[in-house]
């Protein structure tokens, strides 16, 4: 038996020894193997040759005194390097340090890397890693330092890894998609004075053991699903200065006696959880915190009077919360905090303070750069002295009672950019604000009672970006000081007395997007300089007594989508040249005294882009428009006959159409089916029978269902002698108020022509096999399906198949807003859908998108139809859980602001990726506070993790340009969500914004190709 262990041993040994030679002779080979697997694009490895040793070649560090030399480090961050990591780097067996963060290295991090027992130091953060976390790396027992920051990696950290790590001092996970509890384990690893998980998709509770890593100092748990309350025990660590949970699902409160616990904290943050209870008078003892934020809980009481012991603190956040203050008492903590010589940004929106803002607040300190008082109860004026806050750049009293004149000493904060004066009581003269030279936005819309003129000095600020004086009583004419904002990107001055005429100067505003003009008393021609305005996108004019013709010169403006200028004495022929304009998405000229043929090409193809009505001597155009034919040889004496015959027959038609009317009202109220044909709603369409959809589903097989609704399903069909399959609703009539909601989308679309609105090809109203009664509808097949199965896709794993480009999510609000804003304001009656959410909005072939379900919706009857309209609405809420307004479910009347409402919720939802029923929202917290809470400095935190998986995360410029975009767009989310109707931004507003935000973003990626 001695003989075969010895031969075993041998054969051991030989095999230990081989791989040792062999692995000393490989580093150079694995270092080639990583070279053609990590493909760069400036080729940063071209040192990496064979005619040099590997331990010169660019960030490779050798073993110094060892023959033959080994690899202990590899070190090439920020050098392009693309492709994927090679499996042979678990070769190099004394590696200690391998650093390839900030490239674009893709694929699983290999489970080689396990083998590299020696490894102290890992950084492969800011790459596009994905795949599950590589368990293997709990076998680098001698690792200290791990980063592996915003990449794509899922799955769950190894239970053990804490237990194998115990050398670990720094362990950096943030911005991935990381899901399960936090290992307790990491508990174990004494030396840990690093951790940061956030923004990833852990959930359960913070374990209580974590206050065993007694060295810890970094501790950043933020934006994750993490629920329970904060265990007590963190509380010991006495050595941690920077604690950070917010953005999850914790609840509790604050202990009262935290101002002991913490004595080196510097940066301190609850915000976006559940937190209740009082904010404690203690916290005023941790005297070394420079950030305090404690934004969107549910904290109640008054704000702690003596926070001006914190003398070091820069951010203090308390917004979005029931802190409350009033004449009484409460507002002492804006005295305290003129002992804080070196706060920079204070934020106080979003609570229920009430009563006179203090004059102290003008001592506050001299560093301060961020002010917000919006949207609160808050009264009194703005102070005269607030020029003391000389280091401000931006101030917002929007949404408040604050009224009185604007002080002329806001003029001398000469570090102002964004002054946000809007939604107050604010009146008399707008003052010169002649040295803001830094200032590049101003809102001061919807006070109503400013007046006088506009100042000309407001037009000395070149670096204006965006100017809104819209909706007050602004009256003479537009200075013709406008040329000088070169830079101007928007000019919004709707809604005004503004009088005159527009002044040719505006033409030197060349990189302007957004003139809107409209709602006031603008005399004379369209300017001719609008033609300099190259990139102007949005041109509204409507509402004013412009006069002329349509100049030509709108023409070579190529980057024109909406043009409006109903509603004007404006005359002549619609401009052929129009027709070139292929950016053109909607025109609307109605409602003036224009003449002659309408062309046909372009726009004036599309029957649902354009408007015209109101101009009755037009004539031709397409043949759907419905205008006469023009005559070519008119002969005298016979245009008055032609005339009358056209009233007799309006008048005949009108009468018709108002009995129909009248019939269908009676019907749908009354409740009578039987008496009524129901060829009133459904003969509008061609009908088909019941055996055609029966042979086009193939009995309504359940592989054609496509999906499943309260009042009906939804099957795939392709009918006899089409190759093109269609989409076939069949009604459940069983359900109750099936048979309504059918009347109603026939009702609803019937007359409705949009591209953004799904399109009823036919219908059917039959009996089926049993002798029943049957009703489906015949509509456009969407071959992409609904949004929510793109924000909320079924499997786990995101992919770029699955998941929506922020491009594509912006085309979608665009769509969606489109639609919402030709029922609302475009249709006669209007339409209120009263059911807006990702399922009912269908994504097309281009994935471009199509309103849908017209179940519940409304038609806005007018004069005595309404009480009809009103009664019936009040049966229940309409709407679906989360999205419906709040204002319903009081027994409001169905409004188009309700939509506007469910609008909003949509578009938070699209743009953060969060439902309004996740479970993280409860209490007081819901998808509106949680957003604006964020907004605008934190919205990466928000946003949802896919949109990364289409966009560089790496790329400085294309990170900042996303950041930018996404504040936008949920800022308009924001905006449509508010509580009270009155406050939501209206829909026509909100529409025309988004399409400058996602233009602005096709520029952008338009310029990364043309530098590509």
């Amino acid at each position: 038996m001695a003989m075969p262990l010895l031969r075993d041993t041998s054969l051991l040994l030989l095999s230990i020894l081989t791989i040792a030679v062999t692995s000393s002779g490989d580093d150079e080979a694995s270092l080639l193997a990583f070279r053609a697997e990590a493909s760069a694009g400036d080729n940063p490895l071209a040192s990496w040759n064979s005619s040099t040793s590997f331990c010169s070649w660019e960030g490779v560090a050798c073993t110094h005194g060892r023959n033959p030399p080994r690899v202990v480090a590899l070190s090439l961050p920020k050098k392009g390097l693309g492709g994927t990591l090679s499996a042979a780097i678990g070769n190099l067996t004394f590696l200690q340090a391998l650093e390839l963060g900030f490239n674009a290295l893709h694929g699983h991090v290999p489970a080689s890397i396990g083998r590299l027992r020696r490894l102290r130091f890992l950084d492969l953060g800011f790459n596009a890693f994905s795949g599950e976390f590589p368990t293997n790396l709990s076998s680098c027992i001698a690792m200290q330092t791990m980063f592996l920051d915003s990449n794509n990696l899922t799955g769950r950290i190894p239970a053990e890894l804490g237990n194998r790590m115990m050398q670990l001092q720094l362990l950096r996970l943030k911005n991935n998609s990381l899901i399960g509890p936090i290992p307790p384990s990491l508990a174990n690893a004494s030396s840990l004075y690093y951790l940061s998980l956030a923004i990833n998709r852990f959930n359960g509770e913070i374990p209580p053991g974590l206050a065993n890593a007694v060295s810890l100092q970094f501790l950043d748990l933020s934006i994750n699903r993490l629920n329970g309350e904060l265990p007590l025990s963190l509380y010991n660590l006495s050595s941690l200065r920077v604690f950070h949970v917010e953005g999850n699902r914790l609840h509790g409160s604050i202990p009262a006696d935290i101002g002991r616990k913490f004595p080196t904290m510097d940066d301190f943050s609850l915000a976006n959880n559940r937190f209740t209870g009082r904010i404690p008078s203690s916290l005023s003892n941790l005297t070394n915190l420079t950030s305090l934020q404690l934004s969107l809980n549910g904290f109640t009481g008054l704000v702690p009077r003596d926070l001006g012991k914190l003398q070091r603190l820069q951010i203090l956040y308390l917004d979005d919360n029931l802190l409350d203050a009033d004449d009484r008492d409460g507002w002492e903590f804006i005295t305290s905090l003129a002992n804080c010589s070196q706060l920079q940004q204070l934020s106080l929106s979003y609570n229920s303070f009430r009563g006179q803002l203090p004059s102290s607040v003008v001592n506050l300190s001299a560093t301060l750069q961020y002010l917000y008082l919006s949207d609160s109860n808050m009264s009194g004026s703005i102070p005269q002295d607030i020029s003391n806050l000389v280091g401000l750049s931006i101030l917002d009293f929007s949404n408040t009672s604050i009224s009185g004149a604007i002080p002329e000493s806001i003029g001398k904060l000469a570090n102002m950019v964004q002054l946000d004066l809007y939604r107050t009581r604010l009146s008399g003269l707008i003052p010169s604000l002649g040295k803001l030279r830094s200032l590049y936005l101003l809102d001061l819309s919807a006070n109503y009672k400013l007046n006088g003129s506009i100042p000309k000095e407001i037009f000395m600020h070149s670096l204006s970006l965006s100017l809104n004086l819209s909706y007050n009583a602004l009256s003479g004419p537009i200075p013709s000081d406008v040329g000088k904002l070169v830079n101007l990107n928007q000019l919004i001055l709707s809604g005004n007395q503004l009088s005159s005429q527009i002044p040719d100067t505006i033409g030197n505003c060349a990189v302007l997007e957004s003139l809107l003009l409209d709602e006031n008393m603008f005399e004379g021609s369209i300017p001719q300089s609008l033609k300099n305005m190259k990139g102007l996108q949005i041109l509204n004019l409507t509402g004013n007594k412009l006069s002329d013709g349509i100049p030509d010169a709108l023409s070579s403006i190529g980057a024109l989508k909406e043009l409006y200028l109903a509603h004007n004495n404006l005359s002549g022929v619609i401009p052929g040249s129009l027709q070139k304009l292929t950016s053109l998405l909607l025109f609307d000229a109605s409602f003036n005294d224009l003449q002659g043929e309408v062309p046909n090409g372009g726009i004036f193809g599309n029957l649902t882009a354009i408007s015209i009505n109101g101009n009755t001597k037009l004539c031709g155009g397409i043949p759907q428009l419905r205008l006469n034919p023009c005559s070519t040889h008119p002969v005298s004496g016979r245009g008055n006959d032609s005339s009358k015959s056209l009233v007799i027959s309006l008048a005949t038609t009108g009468a018709v159409l108002l009995l129909v009317s009248a019939i269908v009202t009676i019907w749908k109220y009354t409740g009578q089916k039987s008496q009524t044909p129901p060829t009133i709603i459904e003969e509008h369409f061609q009908r088909v029978p019941y055996q055609a959809l029966l042979r086009g589903t193939y009995g309504f097989a359940e592989s054609n269902l496509l999906g499943k609704g309260r009042y009906g399903s939804v099957y795939k069909c392709t009918l006899e002698g089409e190759n093109k399959p269609v989409a076939v609703k069949v009604f459940n009539l069983l359900e109750s108020g099936s048979s309504r909601s059918f009347e109603a989308e026939c009702e609803a679309l019937r007359s409705v022509r949009h591209r953004c609105l799904i399109k009823i090809i036919t219908c059917c109203s039959s009996i089926d096999n049993q002798g029943q009664d049957f009703k489906a509808l015949v509509i456009d097949l969407m071959p992409n399906g609904s949004l929510d199965g793109w924000l909320h896709p079924k499997y786990s794993i995101s992919t770029l198949n699955n998941t929506l480009s922020l491009a594509q999510r912006l085309d979608i609000a665009v769509n969606v807003m489109d639609a919402l804003d030709y029922l609302h304001n475009h249709c006669q009656p209007p339409i209120v859908h009263c059911d807006v959410k990702p399922s009912n909005i269908l994504l097309a072939e281009d994935m471009s998108a199509r309103v849908g379900d017209f179940g519940i919706s409304r038609i806005m009857l007018e004069s005595a139809n309404n009480t009809l309209q009103n009664s019936d609405s009040t049966i229940g809420i309409r709407g679906s859980i989360g999205y419906v307004a709040p204002e319903y479910g009081e027994g409001s009347p169905i409004s188009t602001l309700g939509d506007v409402y469910s609008l909003g919720i949509l578009l938070l939802e699209m743009f953060t990726g969060r439902s309004p029923t996740d479970d993280m929202f409860r209490e007081s917290l819901d998808l509106h506070k949680y957003s604006e809470a964020a907004h605008p400095d934190r919205i990466l935190e928000i946003a949802d993790p896919a949109i990364w998986l289409h966009n560089d995360a790496n790329d400085n410029s294309t990170r900042s340009r996303v950041q930018e975009c996404l504040a936008s767009a949920i800022r308009i989310g924001i905006s449509c969500s508010k509580q009270q109707p009155r406050e939501r931004m209206p829909i026509q507003d909100a529409a025309m914004e988004m399409h400058a935000i996602r233009d602005a973003n096709l520029m952008f990626i338009s310029s990364l190709i043309s530098n590509y």
